[in-house]
């Protein structure tokens, strides 16, 4: 019974289609892209809902290029496609196939339909055909050139293939019902006139079929049993079905509508996150503050993070939008028992230890991960000089400020107790340039005889050991929650102007010395952060992951 109840809608229908049909050897599902742009964050849900059916019911899932769109391909994108599906941990194994794999047969489709009267060439052009659709109270009017016979209809169409018309002077239409109360029943336009180089096919061809009408031709041909897809193509599948039923088909599929992911502060059109490339909003694709897969891995975020969210968010038929609190908790979890923990000061401010003898550096112990003692310990090496965080200083400490002031004493992570005892300014303009402390000797973390107790600890790096690195911080992409996730797409985007802040003087422990792209680790008090393909032998370079704070946790407890 629990296992019924932890379905989702879909495995519900396909457990019924397999019920009812007792011939029926496995389930196929495909993962259909159009390569005109990166993978987003919402592409990840439809690629793991996609490929965890054919999984979860030892089917098969291919991948398949909807490459009918000429003048917004290219092969960029589809190595980028095949890049992130694989990442993601799913693999098609020989079935990639391309739309353009069956020109031909769609093409003889077409032309089957128009022999048995259910299509025709149309001379509209695109205004006129969007002015005789009518609209939802008003039925459309019959195009002039509806009733062509046949034999005019096969030779207009012929001539179309040939190239003896311009682009947009003539469309091949079905022929549905201009009064249908679905608007794409009213003789929807199957191919039209488009000279573009195609990226696999060149100019062979100089007319090209409708995604509406080519992507059932290509379910059908590849035996896909079930094509699911997102709710904007809810209103679609009546025509779906008019095409593979009218058409001898073997294998029928069958549409199955799920609502698409929205998440807050999140653009999901590739249309404007290709604005956001062009217009130089980002440094590409893969732009860390991107929502694409590649910005989401160049960030930081793992695999496991963003399937363990695909899973978290569930597949529904009502919209609704998701927190994306939501995925940063998720990459939280995972690196929490993942991620070495160091230290690296972003903000520097010089201490001195005056009793710290001049010369000395001792090798602190410190573990990986306090989560799994298997992930074994390093040594930091302490010394006279170390550099803390300008914010864990404050000479005149507010209420509740529990780390160094003057005066006041704070531990040093895995080092010892020092106490502030002189603060050393620039006269003219009044800014702190170091400060001076003193250390307990008998105060040494993991040999404490001291018995002293403070309410501060503090991470730091040796002044003299430490590695300079650049670090990236970012905040998201768009300013408002509500008003542009994909609800909002038709609204004026707002972006935030203070989405990156680059950080150029960090200091970081050495230990780091030769990390690898795309390492990640805690920086200690900070968040996590992830090496990016910037780094070079002379400089680090390490992008911001998340921060500790996990607002979604914290709203789940309440």
């Amino acid at each position: 019974m629990s296992d019924i109840i932890s379905k989702n809608f879909i495995e519900n229908i396909i457990d019924e289609d397999l019920r009812q049909n007792e011939d029926a050897k496995r389930i196929n599902t495909r993962f259909p892209p159009e390569p005109n742009g990166y993978l987003h964050i919402g592409h990840a849900k439809s690629i793991c809902l996609n490929f965890g059916m054919a999984v979860k019911y030892e089917g098969l899932c291919n991948l398949r290029y909807d490459d009918t769109n000429p003048s917004k391909e290219d092969m960029e994108y589809v190595e980028s496609i095949e890049q992130d599906v694989k990442w993601l941990g799913f693999d098609w194994a020989d079935r990639k196939f391309y739309t353009s794999n069956y020109f031909e047969k769609i093409y003889e489709c077409a032309e089957n339909l128009i022999k048995l009267g259910k299509a025709y060439v149309c001379d509209l052009n695109s205004q006129e055909i969007r002015d005789y659709r009518g609209t939802l109270k008003e039925p459309g009017k019959e195009s002039p050139y509806r009733n062509r016979t046949m034999e005019e209809n096969l030779e207009l169409f012929q001539k179309m293939r040939e190239g003896e018309f311009e682009d947009g002077e003539k469309t091949l239409r079905a022929k549905i019902e201009m009064a249908s109360p679905n608007l794409n029943m009213r003789d929807p336009v199957l191919y039209r006139i488009l000279r573009a180089n195609h990226h696999r096919t060149g100019d062979e061809w100089c007319i090209y079929p409708m995604y509406d009408f080519a992507h059932p031709i290509s379910d059908a041909l590849e035996g896909i049993t079930h094509s699911i897809c997102t709710l904007e193509f809810e209103d679609h599948r009546p025509l779906y079905e008019w095409i593979v039923n009218n058409l001898d088909f073997e294998i029928k599929p069958r549409q199955i509508e799920f609502a698409r992911l929205n998440l807050t502060n999140t653009v999901m059109s590739k249309r404007k996150l290709r604005e956001l490339v062009e217009q130089g909003n980002v440094k590409g694709w893969d732009d860390p503050r991107m929502p694409t897969i590649s910005g989401l891995r160049r960030r930081g975020y793992t695999a496991e993070s963003i399937r363990d969210f695909c899973e978290r968010i569930g597949v529904s038929k009502a919209n609704s939008l998701v927190e994306v609190s939501l995925l940063e908790h998720c990459i939280r979890e995972d690196l929490n028992d993942k991620a070495v923990r160091v230290m690296a000061v972003l903000r520097p401010l010089k201490v001195i230890i005056d009793n710290y003898p001049e010369g000395k550096v001792e090798e602190m112990k410190a573990e990986n991960n306090p989560n799994d003692p298997e992930m074994g310990e390093r040594t930091i090496p302490f010394s006279r000089e170390i550099y803390i965080e300008q914010e864990d200083f404050m000479e005149e400490p507010v209420k509740k400020f529990f780390r160094l002031s003057p005066g006041k004493e704070v531990r040093l992570k895995h080092a010892y107790i020092i106490k502030c005892e002189k603060v050393v300014k620039n006269e003219e303009t009044g800014e702190i340039l170091e400060l001076h402390c003193t250390y307990d000797p008998q105060t040494k973390s993991g040999s404490d005889t001291s018995g002293r107790k403070v309410k501060g600890t503090l991470h730091w790096v040796s002044a003299e050991q430490a590695i300079k690195a650049e670090v990236r911080l970012y905040d998201y992409l768009y300013k408002n929650d509500n008003e542009n996730g994909e609800q909002g797409d038709n609204q004026e985007m707002i972006l935030n102007p203070n989405s990156l802040e680059c950080l150029t003087s960090c200091l970081v422990e050495p230990s780091l010395k030769k990390v690898k792209d795309g390492e990640k680790f805690q920086f200690l008090r900070q968040g996590y952060f992830c090496v990016d393909s910037d780094s070079t032998e002379e400089k680090l370079v390490f992008n911001r992951v998340v921060s500790l704070r996990d607002s979604w946790a914290k709203k789940k407890k309440k």
